[in-house]
Formats: C-alpha cells, sequence, structure tokens
C-alpha cells in the first residue's frame, strides 16, 4: 500500500474528508510535522511504494488527487499542497527534503528564477507554508518535474483560514465531479463515429467495469475474443454469418474503446497493457480480414485472398507512413510550415475538423464501413470498397504531409534519425551495402534516400506482379532492391523527405509478398503469405511501439536474424524461381507457411519478453484513433 503524509498547520476550520479521500485512493495516512519528520516516514515507507506529501489544509476533489498522485506513467506528480512519487523519483525527494530540513530555521524565500535554472538551492521553509509545494518546486529543480495534470473546472487548492475553506468548499460543491470524471475518461481527440456513436455511452461501461473490479486488460481481452469470434462467423460464408460478424465486429470496437477509457477513468496503466493496447487492434482486424477471405471461398467459392492481403498490406502501410513522419518531426526545429498554418486555420471550422478526421478512415469509421459492408454485401465488395477508401485515405494524408515537409524549414536531430533507421528494418545485406557505398551516398543529393527506395521498391514490386512465374528476374530485382536500400540510408535519414524510405521499404517488401503469391498460381500460397506478411507487419508494429517508448528498437540481434525487410524480400524471390515450377509447386506454400512460423516465434517471444518486463515502459496512445 502507498503512503500519504499529512503535514504543515493543523486544520481547525470545518473537518475536511482528505483523509478519507487519500485511504480511498489506496494511502495510508500517516503524519509528520516539518521536513526532518516527513524524510523519516519518507525513509520508513518501503522503496517499492509510491510516498505522497499533503498538505492538511488542502481542499479539493478527490478526482483532482487521484490525477496527480495515482498515476503510474510518471515518476512524480503534484497539485497544489499535493506531491507524489514513485520510486524512480524518491531519491530526488529525498534530497529535496534534506535541503529544506537544513534550512527550516531560516527565513522563507520561495523556490525562484536561480532554482528554476539549476542553481543552489533557494527553497526554505517556515511555519505556514506548504511543504508539499516547496518539495514540488525543488524536485524540478533537480530535473524531476512533477506531472501536472489539467484540472479544468476541478479543484485543488491550500485555504487558509475560515474564509478560504468557504469558498473552497462552495467551489468543490458547484462541480459535478463524477460528471468531469467521465468526460476525462474519453480521448480530447477521435474520429466521428467514435466520439458521436460510441463514446457517448461507452465510458458508462467503463464505469460499470471498474465499479465491479475489471481491468482494462481484460476488457481488452475480451475485445480480442470478441473480434476472433467475429472473424470465425464470417468465415461461415452464410448471410447469417456475416450479419452476426458485422454485429460482433462493432460490439468488439465498443469494447475497444472501452478499455482506453477504463484505464484513464480509473487510471490502471500498465506494461502489459500497452503492449495489449498496441497489437490487438491489428491482430483483430488482419484475423477479420483472414475470416472473410475464408467465408468467401466456402459461402461463394470466391478466392479474395489477394484483396486481403491487399488490404492488409495498404493498412500497415498507411500506418508507417504516419509513424515515420511523427517521429521525423518530434523534435525537430523550426517546425513550421505554410501547409501546417492551412491546417490550423482549418480547424478552427468546426465542420472541417470532422470532415479532415473521416476523410483518413480511421478505425472507428474504417471498422464501422467494415462491419456494414460484411452485412449487407460480399467479402469481394467489402474488401474493394475498404481498398478504394483506404487507397483515397492515404493519397490525402501522404501528399498533406509531403507538402508540410517540402515547405517546413525544419532541422531534424539525431534522435529523429536513429528512429527513422530502426523503422527502416535494415538486415545485414542492407547493412554491409551502406557501409560499402558511405562515401557515395555521403555526395548524394538531398532527395536521393527516398527516391532509391523508391525506386528498389518499385522495381521489385513491378517485376514481381508482372514477369512470367518462376523466374528468376524477380531475384536480380531482389537483389537491385538490397543495393538500393543499403544506399538509402548509408547516410543519416534527416532529410526533409526521408521520413518515407521506411514505408517504401514496407511497401517494397510486402508488395513483392503479395505479387509472387499472386502470379505463383499455387494453391495455398496466398493465406500463407497473409501470415507471413502478419508476422513481419507485428515485428514492425513491435518496433514503433518501443520507439514510441523511448526505449529504441528491438535488439540488433533480432533484427540481423529476421533478415531485415531487404534478406527476406529477396529470400521469398529465390523461393518463388525455385519452387513455383515443376512438380512439386506446393513447395512455395510450405517455404512461406515455415518462414511465417519461424519469424512469428522469433519476433513475437522477443515482444513478449520486453512487454511484460518490469523495465518496459508504458505507452498510451491519447492523440486520438489512429489511422
Amino acid at each position: 500500500m502507498s503512503t500519504a503524509i499529512l503535514t504543515g498547520p493543523p486544520d481547525a476550520g470545518t473537518p475536511s474528508p482528505l483523509a478519507d479521500d487519500l485511504r480511498a485512493l489506496g494511502f495510508q495516512v500517516v503524519e509528520a510535522d516539518g521536513p526532518r519528520a516527513v524524510a523519516e516516514r519518507v525513509a520508513d515507507a518501503p522503496p517499492a511504494e509510491r510516498v505522497a506529501v499533503v498538505d492538511r489544509r488542502f481542499r479539493g476533489h478527490r478526482h483532482a488527487l487521484r490525477l496527480a498522485l495515482t498515476d503510474p506513467r510518471f515518476d512524480a506528480g503534484a497539485v497544489p499542497g499535493a506531491l507524489a512519487v514513485q520510486t524512480a523519483a524518491r531519491p530526488a525527494l529525498a534530497r529535496a527534503l534534506a535541503d529544506l530540513a537544513g534550512n527550516a530555521a531560516a527565513p522563507v524565500v520561495a523556490a525562484g528564477p536561480a532554482a528554476a535554472q539549476g542553481g543552489a538551492p533557494t527553497a526554505t521553509v517556515s511555519d505556514g507554508d506548504v511543504l508539499a509545494d516547496l518539495l514540488a518546486g525543488e524536485l524540478g529543480r533537480q530535473g524531476a518535474e512533477p506531472y501536472r495534470p489539467e484540472l479544468g473546472v476541478l479543484v485543488a487548492r491550500v485555504a487558509r483560514g475560515p474564509q478560504e475553506q468557504a469558498a473552497a468548499a462552495d467551489a468543490i460543491a458547484g462541480v459535478d465531479e463524477e460528471a468531469v470524471r467521465l468526460r476525462s475518461a474519453v480521448k480530447s481527440r477521435d474520429g466521428f463515429f467514435t466520439t458521436h456513436f460510441i463514446s457517448p455511452y461507452s465510458r458508462y461501461i467503463a464505469r460499470w467495469c471498474a465499479r465491479r473490479g475489471l481491468t482494462p486488460n481484460q476488457v481488452t481481452t475480451a475485445s480480442l475474443l470478441v473480434a476472433l469470434i467475429a472473424a470465425g462467423c464470417a468465415a461461415t460464408g452464410t448471410r447469417v454469418g456475416y450479419v452476426a460478424a458485422g454485429v460482433l465486429l462493432l460490439a468488439s470496437f465498443v469494447l475497444d474503446c472501452t478499455d482506453g477509457q477504463l484505464a484513464r477513468y480509473s487510471l490502471q496503466y500498465s506494461t502489459l497493457g500497452a503492449w495489449l493496447d498496441a497489437t490487438f487492434d491489428r491482430a483483430k482486424e488482419y484475423a477479420y480480414y483472414a475470416g472473410l477471405a475464408l467465408g468467401a471461398a466456402r459461402g461463394g467459392h470466391d478466392d479474395v485472398w489477394a484483396l486481403a492481403l491487399g488490404a492488409m498490406v495498404l493498412q500497415t502501410c498507411r500506418h508507417v507512413v504516419d509513424f515515420s513522419f511523427n517521429e521525423a518531426n518530434h523534435d525537430a526545429a523550426a517546425n513550421t510550415s505554410p501547409t501546417a498554418a492551412l491546417s490550423g486555420r482549418l480547424d478552427s471550422v468546426g465542420w472541417t475538423v470532422w470532415v479532415r478526421r473521416m476523410i483518413v478512415l480511421p478505425i472507428g469509421e474504417r471498422w464501422f464501413l467494415i462491419a456494414v459492408l460484411t452485412a449487407a454485401t460480399t467479402p469481394r465488395i467489402t474488401f474493394v470498397v475498404l481498398l478504394i477508401g483506404c487507397g483515397l485515405a492515404a493519397c490525402y494524408t501522404t501528399a498533406g504531409r509531403v507538402l508540410r515537409s517540402l515547405t517546413r524549414k525544419a532541422k531534424r536531430t539525431d534522435r529523429a534519425a536513429q528512429a527513422l533507421a530502426d523503422l527502416a528494418d535494415s538486415g545485414p545485406l542492407a547493412e554491409a551495402v551502406a557501409r560499402v557505398t558511405a562515401p557515395l551516398a555521403r555526395r548524394l543529393p538531398a532527395f536521393a534516400p527516398p527516391l532509391l527506395a523508391a525506386i528498389g521498391a518499385g522495381a521489385l514490386t513491378a517485376t514481381a506482379a508482372l514477369a512470367a512465374r518462376g523466374t528468376w528476374w524477380v531475384v536480380a530485382a531482389a537483389a537491385l532492391y538490397v543495393v538500393t536500400s543499403g544506399i538509402a540510408v548509408a547516410r543519416p535519414l534527416k532529410g526533409a523527405l526521408d521520413w518515407l524510405v521506411p514505408p517504401f521499404f514496407r511497401a517494397g517488401e510486402y508488395g513483392a509478398v503479395l505479387a509472387l503469391a499472386a502470379v505463383s498460381q499455387v494453391n495455398g500460397a496466398l493465406p500463407a503469405a497473409f501470415g507471413l506478411v502478419a508476422a513481419v507487419a507485428y515485428h514492425h508494429y513491435d518496433t514503433v511501439y518501443r520507439i514510441r517508448g523511448g526505449t529504441g528498437a528491438p535488439p540488433r540481434a533480432l533484427v540481423r536474424a529476421a533478415g531485415g525487410h531487404e534478406g527476406r524480400a529477396l529470400l521469398v524471390a529465390v523461393l518463388s524461381a525455385a519452387l513455383v515450377t515443376g512438380a512439386h509447386r506446393t513447395g512455395f506454400t510450405v517455404a512461406l507457411t515455415v518462414l511465417a512460423a519461424v519469424l512469428a516465434l522469433l519476433v513475437v517471444t522477443e515482444s513478449i519478453r520486453f512487454w511484460v518486463s518490469s523495465g518496459a515502459p508504458a505507452v498510451h496512445d491519447e492523440s486520438g484513433e489512429p489511422a
């Protein structure tokens, strides 16, 4: 159990529910007066426990305390009159208490500019001061700045005397705390469908789950199970099955929204939850694609596996465009452009915000479209409409980002270049080419890396799609892809359009696998290729969320063992040329299946090890729906 230390002058006014609020938030409440006594209490608390310092005169809503004192994503959190630290910030708190204890008898001097600039401690403490606020300032001076949640209409203040207490009581009574808590459980930026058709009631489902002790991870798992049942219904190939699949897919999406809202409502963030949330959305959607493809073959004898794989490839490439662009500009200097300014002006017009969010076909709109089309039409129509919609959305978002990049005079950082290099997923072959061609690459123009990546990916995919099946020309195209890929990453990716390099690599690898499987005309090759791309895509999503968490990409040993994008593309090209002709053509399907299984075992095992380890960060997307 966490420990809350009440300190400060005695509260002689109207009795406060502060101690009860802290106990309700999971704290055991103790008391101490002065920095030395508080330091002793902090030292007595078990090292792994959260410790809070709260002024006895605090007046405010319980949810304000919850936001500041219990959020597991931050090492320290504070509101006026209250401060909490986790294990990582305990040493900074101990140092701050020691500094203040040494100056306890001196006149009070507020933490000023010198402290903010990292100079000598200037904060001292005397009777009547708010120790929690002084400590929060000292933590900031030491580089452990506490997280300060946006409270909005919630109240959090230190009330000195009966008059301030009465004013605080009136302010507290004037706010519906539960309504605020429910509103804050919903993302501030979501798609039109989610905002207007899901969140108005899913937040109440989240509260129902919280009151019954359910965790976000349990709701996330339930969402996955419902989606898998939906995929199974789609795989029946019957109209009843399709209708049930559409309904269950929407139910899965409701639960998908509920798990995040439950996490925000009760602040139940976790490393395991981050991993589940980061991977299950893609697993649900791609499993549903597979179910539709199986249903089409069973119910209408229609082979739509190429369309299903194409939808997965397009959706994954859209995501890597989003990820690469955001990482390239995450901390870029002079990060402005006329295009971005125009986008900001459009956002100031209410209706354009919703239109622009719907155009990109985010997950809410996309799943609603898939569910309705599944129930009312055929799998082929569903995939064709989905491909057209996602294709238009990809053109819209990518064109806008290219324009922003070309008009933005930004200096990109080493961190951004490293993130793009990690997203590129280059293997041993590309690394070897990069080492040899580094002097040449440094003399190439700024636009060379994305151009080379596009040329290599385009040549490989076009050859795989247009050349005769079983031809060795595709191996030559794959060898060219290895060379262009190596040159593209031979220098740091800091150019204006270098964020396009990883998307081109994804399109080259995934597109080649799709084309080779489709052209081979080998029974079962497309489903096997679907599994292979799913395994590789999981690895790429795992890379993205590790980078977002600040821990960097997967170990290089794993990337090299997986072959890198260029090594896998070359291997599949060789397998195609060697196995799709002759008497044992099924060998190509077997080879793709084995390759998919080996890669899945390799990347999923390492991913599970990382995400359930105690050192893995909790990454939760609060910016809105992913595309």
